[in-house]
Parts: C-alpha cells; sequence; structure tokens
C-alpha cells in the first residue's frame, strides 16, 4: 500500500504492508531508530511518539491509520547539538541508564507537559474542572505506562519537573 506519513515536519512517501506498524514504518522503512520495540504489546511505552501532540504507542497503531497526521519522534525533539529542554533536563538530571527506555520516556514526558498545560486531568487531579497541578503523584501516573527497567526513575522524575518548573515560570 503507497501512504504518505508527515513525520517530524517532513512528508515521507511509503510502499507497506498494510499490516505494518507505525513503529516499524519508522524503524524499519524510514531509518528513525530513536523510537525502540520494547515489549510489542502497548505495556513498556519505549515506543512512545507523539501523534497531532498526543502520546500514543507506536507498535499498537498500524502506519496506514496515520496517513495526513502529524507525527513526532524523538528525531524531532532535538539533535545533540540542539537538545529540546526535556532531553537537556534527563541529561542534567541523568535521567537514563542503559538508555534504551529513554526516547519513549522523553517524548511521553514532552507530551505530558502539553497535557497539563491544556488542563487535562488524570485519576490522581484534584478535580476535573481546575487545571492539575504539577506533582510527584501526576507525573508517576502520567509516565505509568513507560518503564525503565534500570530505576532511573529518581532522575527522570527531577528532569520532568524541573523542566515544567522553567516553563511555567
Amino acid at each position: 500500500m503507497n501512504i504518505s506519513l508527515s513525520i517530524n515536519g517532513t512528508t515521507h512517501d511509503l510502499d507497506v504492508d498494510p499490516r505494518t506498524t507505525l513503529l516499524d514504518a519508522l524503524r524499519h522503512h524510514l531509518d528513525l531508530t530513536g523510537s525502540k520495540k520494547g515489549c510489542d504489546h502497548g505495556q513498556c511505552g519505549a515506543c512512545t511518539v507523539m501523534v497531532n501532540g498526543r502520546r500514543i504507542n507506536s507498535c499498537l497503531a498500524l502506519a496506514v491509520m496515520h496517513e495526513g497526521d502529524d507525527i513526532t519522534t524523538i528525531e524531532g525533539l532535538g539533535s545533540p547539538e540542539a537538545m529540546s529542554p526535556m532531553q537537556e533536563a534527563f541529561v542534567g538530571h541523568d535521567g537514563f541508564q542503559c538508555g534504551y527506555c529513554t526516547p519513549g520516556q522523553i517524548v511521553s514526558a514532552t507530551a505530558m507537559l502539553s497535557e497539563l498545560k491544556e488542563g487535562w486531568p488524570s485519576h490522581v487531579s484534584d478535580d476535573l474542572v481546575s487545571a492539575p497541578k504539577m506533582s510527584r503523584d501526576e507525573i508517576a501516573e502520567r509516565m505509568s505506562g513507560n518503564l525503565c527497567r534500570c530505576s532511573a526513575y529518581p532522575g527522570i522524575v527531577a528532569a520532568i519537573q524541573d523542566t515544567a518548573d522553567k516553563e511555567t515560570t
């Protein structure tokens, strides 16, 4: 099937099997290998990308479903020469160890801050009307779909909190 995907601001024309996941299209057709295949069941978050500003598990989405969508991968957030604020915070707070989960964590955390700014409540938010307040409980709840087997959670939480503090001041 011929499809056109908008990834990190660039349009890519692909010829894919209709059963190709978005993750496999990114990794195997476009050599965008930042998103990782962890569990392949949508449970670990290593494959997290943003589609139209919302985070999704790309291992559970078919590439053909996202024609016309705006897809952002870790490669679209920044580069080693020009890191995004969240990437800088992860480095500054040592929010990674083996690094396998790090791209999904950073993409998810970036999307999470947008959710908070837009006032989207979570399960632990105080109420459904007021804008949620950044807290360790909010971070833990919103990042619960992203696992880190090396237990870099203290650095990850500190990086997210630091970025949120800088973006709200």
